[in-house]
């Protein structure tokens, strides 16, 4: 596959013949705070060997232009060797020096180098994302991650700024107007994990020390950053406070030294996911510096992406796969340790498995249960189905499975095997079979079989009880019935909950077995009395959708509140949400729970989850003659919530927040207008920034909010998180007007940076406005190809996934995708991929309505 979308076989081909000694990269970046210029100089030296003498290979480059290309001494021209995404080079030797002088293009779309203008003081920001494959759209690279180099940056920006990469800088040296920044080689890394952030941004500073077993000490400067209009809002020591939490506790579980010396984190803006791994250089989405109050689910939140980002240091950048298929060896790993090291690592939050079971397991089961899922060791045969597999399976079934299997082998033999696969693979490449073969070595198991049904394999397994009884109501048989494509081996805790002499339902007994097949009975269930609720999988210890036997059910929907523990609480939100997303329980009965229950619940981040759970059930699962009245009711729950909560608590904050997302009747309206306008008052909330936007765009979605008072708001907030909420309120207006502007921004420019686009997206696809939006179906599923073609794939899968017609929930939709998806039987697989999961979600959103119905 020649051009942009590297294959694997490719990628494999490649790496039989080279190695690769080094690379010296020099940027050239004095250009950026000038808005017309849109090219950057980057020159690159690379050095390597060749195990064919003679024959040809080619570099990665997406660039607008090469100057010059240099071959041992020779030149070539770059007319002919560079095709706009590859340089080809022939006749290598045995050792070869290659430089290539390119001039490469700044990035609105957070592919590539971003530049960035603050709205708020006009100060010019960079930064780099390369994961997949974007570092080659800022230096010439081999651009796969087992050949693996160290690299030499020098980067040369305005005088003014500061500039960070992998590794420390050596000397700056300063020129009229500008100065040149010189850094250490970094170790042997791929060309994903390198990394540049340059401006005038806003450090805070920090140190970290260790004694190490060997008798030395170990150093690693600590710091942390932000663009400076935000520094007033820079939490910074809590920041740091985390990252030195966790170097003690991965130090501690895996026996190997911090390898890449310095530890800095950039907080950048218009970033496109999370956070990004960089060793010695990790960057976060500035998101996660706070502007307004915010709940503690948040501050947890962006502590398990710290140890996340953190766990990555040695899962992925000391010991990184060979290709894509066996990304989950990086991403299952540290989203597991995200949540183990919030625990093991002694912060303050102590419900990471609670928030772990809600949030992140809904994730995987929603993408576990789409035709396209894919077993957590993957098929990827190229760059475009690597870019589509940072999804929910590699990241949260993963971490599902780790967790099994941790409960399967042990903690011991697993954090052993981390250790033996960290020395023994150090600064290489490994696949599937080099880790299961230390586990094997550690846990004395065969995970052959174990692996060929967890990871090998798609699919959700649903574990229902089966409960007898005598009549004086003793348990006569407990059986667990395991449904599913392929019954895995579950090592599970079954709980038997009671009503104790408060009302509250706390756990009565535990039983911890092994599930095998399609039936098991749980033997020391038998002649105990017959509990009121029986709990698959308390404790969360594998991955499943749980079901309840009929009296369980019945305890949840007069008493789910009730449940005293917090994970089982939430175990039992989660399993009653995926009832409700498998057509198995009315839309209008889960929100009834939620109605009945959330006000009772003590966990802010399940609180959040249920109120986009709700929200989502009214919008797409209930039937559509009901849905007026079930947004009535969310609202009016929202409302009495918000005036019974604490002054000041998270939890008013959030009900506060769901008001405004719920928001339609007078009474509603009336109080979001109050609370803007100063002349309503619930004691205790403060209506700060980010909150005012979220009052604004309930008022602007409906059609209350004139051009006026949305551009004062602005006028009030002239930053770029301003700008961001300004727009999604102009697209969120319920005109004919309002979605064309917000349609045509995306598709008929490309001139928007990714985080409006992002924007106006989000505004325009308000399922309320499902009759004004419908007229882009047709025009949507036209454009398919065309924006795929010639958009970043980043846009790209904005777009696709953004304004595919989620909201026409009806057979002509589907048909329409049908069509589309018949007539296109050649359009890329990743393309067809985004169509077909949206396809699905509308054909389950048509199950569940017709359950509703019923």
């Amino acid at each position: 596959m020649p051009g942009k979308n590297l294959s694997r076989d490719e990628a494999q081909q490649r790496a039989s013949i080279l190695t690769v000694d080094g690379y010296r990269v020099r940027l050239d970046v004095t250009s950026a705070p000038d808005p017309a210029a849109a090219t950057f100089r980057s020159t690159t030296t690379v050095a390597f060997r060749c195990a064919r003498p003679g024959t040809a290979t080619f570099l990665d480059l997406l660039a607008p232009a090469v100057r010059s290309i240099t071959l041992n001494g020779r030149a070539i021209d770059p007319a002919t060797a560079f095709d706009g995404a590859r340089v080809h080079v022939d006749g290598l030797a045995a050792d070869n020096v290659l430089t290539i002088d390119a001039d490469c293009a700044y990035s609105r779309t957070g592919e590539g180098l971003h530049r960035f203008v603050d709205p708020a003081d006009g100060e010019t920001y960079l930064y780099t994302h390369y994961e997949p494959a974007d570092a080659r759209r800022v230096f010439a690279t081999f651009e796969q991650p087992d050949l693996k180099a160290p690299f030499t940056f020098t980067v040369t920006a305005p005088a003014a700024w500061d500039v960070w990469s992998n590794a420390v800088h050596e000397r700056v040296d300063t020129e009229e107007g500008a100065r040149t920044w010189e850094f250490a080689p970094t170790k042997p890394i791929s060309t994903y994990l390198t990394a540049v952030v340059a401006g005038p941004y806003h450090i805070a500073r920090d140190h970290y020390s260790r004694e190490l077993p060997d008798g030395t000490t170990l150093e690693i400067p600590l710091s942390a950053m932000c663009r400076k209009s935000l520094a007033r809002h820079f939490d910074a020591d809590e920041i740091l406070g985390v990252t030195k939490l966790g170097l003690d506790f991965f130090h501690e579980q895996f026996d190997y030294p911090y390898p890449f010396g310095k530890y800095d984190q950039a907080f950048v803006p218009e970033y496109n996911i999370g956070a990004m791994e960089n060793p010695g250089c990790v960057t976060f989405k500035e998101d996660f510096v706070f502007r307004s109050k915010v709940t503690d689910a948040a501050y947890e939140g962006r502590a398990n992406v710290i140890l996340h980002e953190m766990a990555h240091m040695w899962f992925g950048d000391l010991v990184t796969m060979r290709w894509w298929d066996d990304l989950w060896l990086k991403e299952s790993f540290a989203d597991f340790m995200g949540s183990y090291g919030l625990i093991g690592a002694r912060t303050r939050y102590s419900s990471a498995w609670v928030t772990f079971a809600n949030q992140r397991k809904a994730w995987a089961y929603r993408q576990d249960q789409l035709p396209t899922t894919h077993p957590i060791t993957a098929d990827i045969r190229d760059l475009e189905a690597a870019k589509l597999n940072f999804d929910g399976i590699t990241y949260a079934k993963g971490a599902s499975v780790l967790k099994q299997l941790v409960a399967y082998a042990g903690s011991d033999a697993f954090f052993e095997g981390a250790r033996r696969y960290f020395k023994r693979h150090a600064f290489g490449n490994t696949e599937l079979a080099d880790l299961l073969g230390i586990l094997e070595e550690t846990s004395g198991r065969d995970l052959k079989s174990w692996a060929a049904a967890w990871l090998q394999t798609a699919g959700v397994d649903s574990l229902t009880p089966q409960v007898t009884a005598d009549a004086e109501g003793r348990i006569t048989e407990l059986a667990v019935l395991q449904d599913g494509a392929v019954l895995r081996p579950h090592r599970i805790a079954v709980g038997l909950y009671d009503h104790d002499s408060d009302g509250t339902l706390v756990r009565t007994a535990r039983i911890e077995l092994d599930v095998t097949g399609a039936r098991t009975v749980v033997a020391e269930a038998a002649g105990r009395p017959r509990p009121a609720l029986v709990l698959l999988n308390d404790d969360d210890l594998t991955y499943c959708k749980i079901r309840f036997d009929d009296a369980s059910l019945e305890t949840l929907r007069t008493g789910l509140g009730e449940i005293g523990d917090d994970l089982a609480r939430a175990l039992a939100w989660s399993a009653v949400w995926n009832l409700t997303r498998d057509g198995l329980m009315p839309a209008r009965d889960y929100v009834a729970l939620v109605l009945r229950f959330a006000g009772q619940e003590g966990n802010i981040g399940v609180l959040q989850s249920l109120h986009t759970q709700a929200k989502t059930a009214v919008d797409l699962y209930a039937d559509p003659a009901w849905r007026a009245e079930g947004g009535r009711l969310l609202a009016d729950g929202a409302l009495r919530e918000l005036r019974g909560a604490v002054p000041g608590s998270d939890h008013q904050l959030a009900w506060a927040r769901f008001l405004a997302q719920t928001a339609g009747g007078a009474e509603h309206l009336g109080l979001v207008r109050g609370l803007l306008a100063g002349s309503a008052r619930i004691d205790g909330l403060d209506v700060d920034q980010e909150l005012r936007w979220a009052l604004w765009l309930a008022l602007a979605a409906a059609g209350q909010a004139s051009d006026d008072e949305l551009a004062g708001e602005l006028a009030a907030d002239n930053t770029a998180g301003g700008k961001r909420q300004y727009t999604q309120c102009l697209a969120a207006r319920p005109t004919p007007e309002a979605k064309a502007a917000a349609w045509s921004a995306v598709v008929d420019s490309d001139e928007l940076p990714n985080a409006l686009v992002e924007a106006n997206i989000a505004g325009f696809a308000l399922p309320a406005h499902r009759d004004l939006t419908a007229l882009y179906a047709a025009p949507y599923f036209k454009l398919l190809e065309k924006i795929w073609a010639e958009r970043t794939i980043e846009i790209a899968m904005r777009f696709v996934g953004g304004f595919f017609p989620s909201a026409q929930i009806g057979e002509p939709t589907l048909a329409e995708a049908d069509a589309w998806l018949d007539g296109h039987p050649d359009a890329a697989p990743a393309l067809r991929r985004l169509v077909i999961e949206r396809r699905d979600d509308l054909a389950r959103a048509l199950r569940a309505q017709a359950c509703d119905r019923a």
